[in-house]
């Protein structure tokens, strides 16, 4: 254990007492968001497990429609990060009073920002299925209006369940969220089970429950945001009211965090229209892989988190050094953990197969899938994700946006087209793309990292 331990220091150091976060603390910090991610993404695996039940058509489009309704959680999540490192940084510096108003504040925004997008997807979800997945089969588009117009009832809910999560995440008290997500996830796979295999409810019957959980745990963590004993707590008042200057200062982070996130979405679901070409084999093998590569990428997104409250928190009392010794020292912990957790999911996705009603050519192509993107996401992926939230934390949210824009545009959408189609290699010509668009994000990161440029900017 000593050793592990001596493998995530930094080879340069800094005095004991600026090491505000012992190892006790990091995993403190990082196990119960590793254990919330992961119950996130079982019960992905799971919805996509039932619904193979119902049929290829129903796994297609509750894929094809997961993929747009990810521009929308990016959105919130962006909106909450922008928060969370605002008031991370006021954390740090000891600002209670302020931290108070930005959680209002941020949870404002966030639901009104909810609001508007389910009443636009609500008029037009129609139109826009049919602008981007027009040419799949019609049992795929039946499946995909019937999903797309359940879930976009649960907007407000996750906008508020993400606000109050980073609020709990900036202080630190992970353990607050996992439970929750812990009782969530669990309302979830229950109704699944009831929806599909009692009910008989097909496509509904997977998306009800989910609007069920998510409810619930919106509920409930807006409830415990206003706490007296919380480091930041929510006030009425400042949910009520609008202060320009602190909605500034969130909107400056969240906003290239969202235009950043919904591009990469947007190019997502763009390549997912180019997926809906290749036929619905190909369609239900590539949804099931992104269930796997969901579980997969655990690690990193447990760790993004984490950069944002170590990092906000350091940059907030005004210690550059111990930030960068810190953002050192979780990637490390987190490249580590991410080559051993990836090798474990390929090791047992020949099981997970085994409970996926697919054709063997279907999981032939799933295991290929899942073999491309945890290579890159083993060893590349720290770099060019939960790493580049240390950077956002400090306040460099313009640079992580450009790069993140042309390495989605340029690199992801141009090359899926020349493998995926000109090459003739299908969803693994769009997989390797996706690796390629990883590479350039940690290149760009680590160079910024070494310049330290980073640290030259002011959020508080």
């Amino acid at each position: 254990m000593t050793r592990l331990l001596k493998w995530f220091e930094p080879r340069f150091q800094i005095s004991e007492h600026r090491k505000k976060f012992n190892n006790a603390f990091l995993l403190a910090l990082i196990l119960p968001l590793f254990i919330e991610q992961f119950l996130v993404m079982f019960v992905g695996v799971a919805d996509t497990l039932m619904v193979s039940y119902v049929g290829e058509a129903a796994v297609s489009g509750v894929s094809l429609v997961n993929m747009f309704i990810t521009i929308f959680i990016y959105i919130f999540t962006a909106l909450a990060s922008g928060g969370a490192v605002v008031v991370s940084q006021l954390i740090g510096k000891k600002d209670q009073e302020n931290g108070d108003l930005a959680a209002g504040q941020l949870v404002m925004i966030s639901l009104a920002t909810s609001l508007v997008l389910m009443g636009l997807t609500l008029v037009f979800n129609q139109q826009i299925l049919a602008w981007l997945f027009g040419k799949v089969e019609a049992e795929v588009m039946q499946a995909s209006v019937t999903y797309l117009e359940i879930m976009t009832y649960t907007f407000p809910a996750m906008a508020i369940y993400n606000s109050g999560a980073a609020l709990f995440r900036s202080m630190g008290r992970t353990k607050t969220t996992m439970h929750i997500s812990l009782w969530m996830n669990g309302i979830n796979i229950v109704g699944n089970y009831i929806g599909v295999f009692v009910l008989k409810a097909g496509v509904a019957g997977v998306a009800w429950p989910t609007f069920v959980s998510r409810l619930i745990a919106a509920i409930v963590i807006f409830y415990l945001c206003f706490k007296e004993n919380n480091e930041v707590r929510l006030k009425l008042r400042n949910i009520l009211r609008w202060h320009k200057e602190m909605t500034m200062r969130i909107l400056k982070i969240a906003i290239p965090n969202s235009i950043e996130n919904g591009m990469f979405q947007v190019s997502k679901v763009a390549l997912s229209a180019i997926t809906a070409l290749f036929g619905t084999s190909q369609i239900a093998a590539n949804g099931v892989a992104q269930s796997i590569w969901s579980m997969s990428a655990l690690i990193g997104v447990a760790f993004g988190p984490a950069f944002i409250t170590v990092i906000g928190q350091t940059i907030g009392a005004m210690d550059r050094e111990a930030a960068k010794y810190y953002m050192v020292k979780l990637l490390r912990i987190a490249t580590i953990s991410s080559v051993a957790w990836n090798g474990l999911i390929l090791a047992l996705t020949p099981l997970m197969l085994m409970m996926f009603d697919l054709s063997d050519e279907s999981k032939r192509l799933v295991f290929i899938l899942v073999l491309i993107h945890n290579l890159f996401n083993a060893l590349i992926f720290p770099i060019s994700s939960p790493f580049t939230n240390g950077l956002r934390a400090a306040g460099d949210v313009r640079f992580t946006m450009y790069v993140s824009i042309f390495a989605t545009a340029v690199v992801r959408v141009s090359l899926s087209y020349l493998f995926g189609i000109w090459m003739n290699l299908g969803v693994i010509g769009i997989a390797l793309a996706m690796g390629v668009d990883w590479c350039v994000r940690a290149m760009f990161s680590m160079l910024r990292f070494k310049s330290g440029r980073w640290l030259r900017h002011q959020v508080i």
